[in-house]
């Protein structure tokens, strides 16, 4: 019988930030084409990852997502929520808080900036105990001393593509030893699995070359850009009928709610959202259009097919998780339209 290779993929519950986990088992299947019915539900301890207690520490890991390995032959990556010994969602399964039938028309695009680290923890070009040139050269550049990592990001952007993994792009971002991938779903719960494991491979690959992805959204203090995760949205309405009227006042309906999405949009937020270095005031509200100073932007792309298309909220941190993004955006936005409409009746 064939034997097949199935690395289990999982958020644990440190907080403020999770973790992600992964352990993996062969299993012995007739056939198998990455079919999730097909996958084995399995368990770990939950006491070694802050989800359960020693007196009660097993955690399920229900398979929730199926990607090909093409590290290895006859291998899957899967993509697991976690449950209960009971059944029920662990307290921090995110993902299942999302609703599928609302998330239906949703779609999101992910930018997810990140620096690459030396051991000695310094962004990879940054001298020890010193700094390179200040700021200028280093974004989408090209050319020894302008970028830093080319390797292994390119090889990340291959492998998420031979995955099956929504990585629509990469680009060297403002800092020397930043860098950025944009990762792109339909369907909400879509776009945060392939966000997730983009994060995980990135990871991976990065144990060969022996350096450290740091997601901190302020690694370097000072006169340098923090790293975001700028979470571009759209829906049915937004991108069939939209219209300036409804979008600025769809915008306006994000601003009670500026509090709670802040809550939810990482940690350490509060270092990079300064008004600097393209990032809005962590304390104010606003918007406007091709505005990188703004929390959220609206693109050139909606304002030039007629005010259709989609938004970018940029106030999310680095190390946000992308479950409580989504399900946060799309609470504002199931109220936010319905006043918008209301308005322009």
């Amino acid at each position: 019988m064939p034997k097949y290779r199935l690395d289990y993929v999982w958020l644990d519950g440190y907080q403020p930030t999770a973790n992600i986990r992964t352990k993996a088992q062969i299993v012995e299947l007739d056939s198998f084409d990455g079919g999730l019915d097909d996958v084995p539900v399995w368990g770990f301890d939950g006491s070694s990852t802050r989800q359960a207690e020693g007196h009660d520490s097993d955690c399920i890991l229900q398979p929730a997502r199926v990607y090909e390995n093409p590290l290895h032959e006859d291998s899957y990556f899967v993509l697991c929520e976690v449950l209960n010994r009971d059944g029920t969602p662990n307290e921090f399964n995110y993902r299942a808080l999302v609703d599928d039938d609302e998330g239906a028309e949703f779609w999101f695009g992910f930018e997810q900036e990140y620096v690459l680290m030396s051991s000695n923890g310094r962004p990879l070009g940054f001298p020890d105990g010193g700094y390179p040139e200040p700021q200028g050269p280093y974004y989408c550049a090209v050319g020894a001393h302008n970028v830093e990592g080319r390797e292994l990001v390119d090889e990340h952007f291959e492998v998420c593509v031979a995955a099956g993994i929504g990585v629509s792009g990469i680009n060297a971002e403002v800092m020397l030893g930043q860098w950025e991938f944009q990762c792109f779903g339909k369907g909400a719960k879509r776009a945060g699995d392939d966000l997730i494991m983009a994060r995980f491979m990135l990871a991976l690959i990065s144990e060969k070359y022996g350096v450290i992805v740091n997601m901190d959204p302020k690694p370097i203090r000072g006169d340098w850009n923090g790293s975001g995760l700028h979470s571009n949205f759209s829906y049915d309405y937004l991108r069939d009928v939209g219209g300036k009227a409804y979008i600025e006042a769809l915008c306006q309906g994000f601003e009670p709610y500026h509090k709670e999405h802040i809550a939810v949009y990482g940690a350490g937020n509060e270092l990079r959202l300064t008004g600097a270095h393209e990032t809005a005031s962590i304390d104010r509200f606003s918007f406007g259009a091709s505005d990188r100073a703004a929390s959220i932007r609206i693109p050139i792309y909606t304002t030039s097919h007629d005010w259709k298309g989609y938004l970018e909220d940029r106030r999310p941190a680095s190390d946000a998780d992308p479950y409580q993004i989504i399900r946060r955006i799309m609470q504002t936005v199931k109220i936010a339209h319905k006043q918008a409409l209301e308005k322009l009746a």
